[in-house]
This record gives C-alpha cells, sequence and structure tokens, in this order.
C-alpha cells in the first residue's frame, strides 16, 4: 500500500459541516439589532408598568351596621381635568367580596377625597379601592 486511504464520514451521522464564516458586517450587526429590539421591550414594560396615572387609596372605614360600611378614600391622578370612576368594595370576615360599588370623582384638584356608603350582603369587616379608571361608564357621567 502506496497511497492512505481518505475516510468519509458516513452521511446523516455527525450533521453538517461547518460552512462559510458569518460575514465582519453581521456579526456586528447581529448584536446590535438585539441591543435595539431589547430597548424597544424596555420601553415599553416601562410605560405599561411604570407609574400608574390614577392612585387610589382607602384613608379610612367605618363600619355602620351588619349590612354596610362606609369608605373613605383618596385619589392621585395626572389628569385632573378627567373624571375617574373608582371601584370599591367590603369585605366580610371569610374574605369573601360582600359589596362592590362604583364612585364617579369629578374632575377637580389632582388628588381628591371622596366618602361613600356601600351595602353589604354578609356583616362587612373592612372596606378597600379595588381600582380606578379613566373610563367612566355612561351611566356614571356627569354630562
Amino acid at each position: 500500500m502506496t497511497g492512505v486511504a481518505q475516510r468519509t464520514l458516513p452521511d446523516g451521522r455527525y450533521g453538517k459541516q461547518a460552512g462559510k464564516p458569518l460575514p465582519k458586517w453581521l456579526r456586528w450587526s447581529l448584536p446590535v439589532v438585539g441591543v435595539l429590539v431589547g430597548a424597544v421591550v424596555a420601553l415599553v414594560a416601562y410605560q405599561n408598568l411604570g407609574n400608574q396615572p390614577i392612585e387610589a387609596k382607602q384613608s379610612a372605614f367605618e363600619v355602620l351596621d351588619d349590612s354596610s360600611v362606609e369608605v373613605t378614600f383618596e385619589v392621585v391622578r395626572d389628569e385632573p381635568d378627567q373624571p375617574v370612576v373608582c371601584v370599591i368594595r367590603a369585605r366580610s370576615d371569610d374574605g369573601d367580596e360582600a359589596g362592590r360599588r362604583e364612585v364617579l370623582v369629578p374632575p377637580g384638584r389632582s388628588t381628591s377625597s371622596a366618602t361613600t356608603v356601600l351595602r353589604t350582603s354578609k356583616p362587612p369587616v373592612t372596606g378597600e379601592v379595588f381600582g380606578c379608571s379613566y373610563q367612566v361608564p355612561a351611566y356614571l357621567s356627569t354630562r
């Protein structure tokens, strides 16, 4: 034997052989595109999950009797010229929601306070603000 035979690899066993390396411009542009996409995702997340346009918190509550609770709450909003609807709810001692009411907070100052009385289906132990929105239903509108 005078020559060494060239070995060939079995087809399909080891996958494709390495092709040409990526061009230099592509090696630099892919990470740049990745960083830009990440920045856009971060910006959208910040706008959606950042500061809330309306912040509401319960400032006081008083259980009036076995079927009602009075809740006083404060609303801080970034658009004081817009009306706000807040959902106020009462909870019973087992944690169930015992009552719920939508309260219209009319346009005014950026920080407003309101008080409402909720009727309940069970004896209430607390009253709380569930949330607020600028999307006021037509049946609550002042117009």
